[in-house]
This record gives C-alpha cells, structure tokens and sequence, in this order.
C-alpha cells in the first residue's frame, strides 16, 4: 500500500483489508513515500499483520510499489492504493481463481466507482483478457487496487512497475500490457474493490505529465502500430490533452491525425471542439466521472 500523508483515507483501506475472510495469512506492507511512520489505529485479526517500511527506490507511485513487492515475504502480492478499498470477499474469491489458473498473470476484480457521493458499478470482464485486447482499450474495469499476482512473477518475466514514465502515469497499463504478454488476464466479475475518485486523485487534470507519459508508452509498446483503433485512443487522449494545456493548433493536429487513424474514436471530435472552445474539457472530465468513466 504506497502512502504519502494520507493517514485518513489509509486507516479506511486498511479496515477493508482486515476484514477479509480468506483464511490465510495476510501482510500489509504500507509503504510510505518521504514521510515518515505513524501509529495507525486499525484493529488486525490475529492472522494479518501490519508493517511499514519507507519507499527505497524512486520518489512516487512507481518507486514505492516495487518498494513494496521487493520487501515482500508471501508468494502472491496485492495492491491497494491508500484511498481505495478492498470489500468483503475479495481475497476469496481471487486466490482460488489464481491457484487453479497456473497460466494467468493476473486476478483482478470489478470495481464500484466512487465520485462525489456517487458509486457506480463496473463489472469485471467474463472471459480472460489478452495483449491483443488491451492494445485495443485500456479496460478500466482492471483496476491496480483490485490486481492480484504472484510475486515470482514481478520480480521475473513480467517485471516490477517502470519507475521511468514521465511522472509515473499509466504505469498500471504498462504493468498490465506486461502482464497479458505472458499470460492472460483474469477477473473475479463482482465488483470487489471500491475505487474513490476526488479532488486529491494524483492524476486529475495533469495534462502535460499525461500527454507526455502517453507519447513514452508509444515507443515503449510498439504494437500499437499494427492496432489503428488501439493507437487512435492513445492519440485522442494526447489531442484532449493539448487541448486542455490551450496547444489548439498541435490539438487540431492530433485530433485529425486520430480520425485518420479511426473515425469511430470519439476523443477526435471531442478534442476538437474542446480546441475550437466549443467544449470544456473539465466539465466533460467532470460528467464522466459522475457516470464512473473517465477520458
């Protein structure tokens, strides 16, 4: 669990995890980020433990989970961000899938989305998700908080989480374009785990960081290439950030250079019409996360 002075939301995390019902042991690692240890008041049923440890490796998201998984002592490893939340039953349900699955890479969940006393439910997909599919859409019914993997695996063929992309975003769909390149993603369908979207998510309108962090996920996965409705998304995510840094003309581009690509990707003309001020890409930012979507 990586944190950085977010004790408030952390003790609720940490509630959901304590009241798992998977039989075994379970270690919490929280993972503190420049800041140092405090005292949490949360009550741990005998069978889970609690350790905090400081992010040894680059500042950030990034830097702190590999913290997390290197300092590790179980054979699997899930993540939970500290304003997230693990609901009844998740472990559960997870670790026999992951047990019977020997070729899985990951056992993720769905989700309920939470945005300004909203939730709304997301389902996680029925049938084991593949590289091909994930080059396709980012499925963001595949949330980090909800992962479930074994250990060996991150330290081995898949790899820890790249602490190189510009400000750490989309780290979580690197990992996953890793993940499904050596095995097929799976996903217990209920929504298991509570994702909280506010105004203090780390990744709320950092347009630069986002567009910047994108253009690095093109050269490090070059299969979007041969994927023209997958790299179109990407693109329309690059013209809707230059559109809300005020680049019009470089939107303008982007956004013709993403219909090219695919007529049916909506962020072209939504890029577009936000360069051309016809549309405000913070309400629309806004109105998606009222229905559990985003950008």
């Amino acid at each position: 669990m990586p944190t950085r002075d977010r004790d408030h939301l952390l003790v609720r995390a940490l509630a959901g995890i304590a009241a798992q019902d998977h039989p075994g042991a379970v270690e919490i690692l929280v993972v503190r980020d420049g800041t140092p240890v405090t005292d949490l008041a949360v009550d741990l049923p005998a069978r889970v433990t609690l350790r905090q440890i400081t992010n040894t490796r680059s500042p950030g998201l990034a830097g702190t989970r590999n913290t997390g998984i290197l300092a590790a002592t179980h054979a699997l490893v899930a993540f939970c961000d500290d304003d997230d939340e693990w609901l009844p039953g998740k472990l559960s349900a997870q670790v026999p899938l992951l047990e019977r699955s020997p070729g899985a890479s990951i056992v993720a969940t769905g989700i309920v989305v939470v945005h300004d006393g909203t939730e709304v439910e997301r389902p996680g997909p029925l049938h084991p998700v593949h590289l091909e599919d994930l080059l396709l859409r980012r499925i963001m019914e595949l949330h980090p908080s909800s992962f479930l993997l074994r250990r060996a695996d991150l330290v081995g063929p898949i790899g820890l989480v790249d602490e190189d992309l510009p400000g750490g975003y989309a780290e979580d769909y690197d990992l996953l374009l890793r993940a499904a390149a050596v095995g097929p993603v799976l996903s217990v369908p209920r929504p298991l785990t509570k994702i909280h979207w506010h105004g203090s998510s780390f990744y709320f309108s950092r347009w630069a960081t986002i567009h910047e962090s994108l253009e690095a996920m093109l050269v490090k996965h070059p299969q979007f290439a041969q994927v023209p409705r997958g790299l179109a998304r990407i693109k329309g995510q690059q013209a809707i950030a230059l559109a809300a840094m005020g680049r019009r003309r470089d939107a303008l581009s982007t956004a013709a250079q993403t219909a090219r690509l695919s007529r049916r990707e909506p962020r072209s003309y939504l890029a577009a019409a936000a360069a051309l001020r016809l549309l405000s890409i913070d309400r629309l930012q806004a109105a998606l996360h009222r229905r559990g979507r985003g950008l």
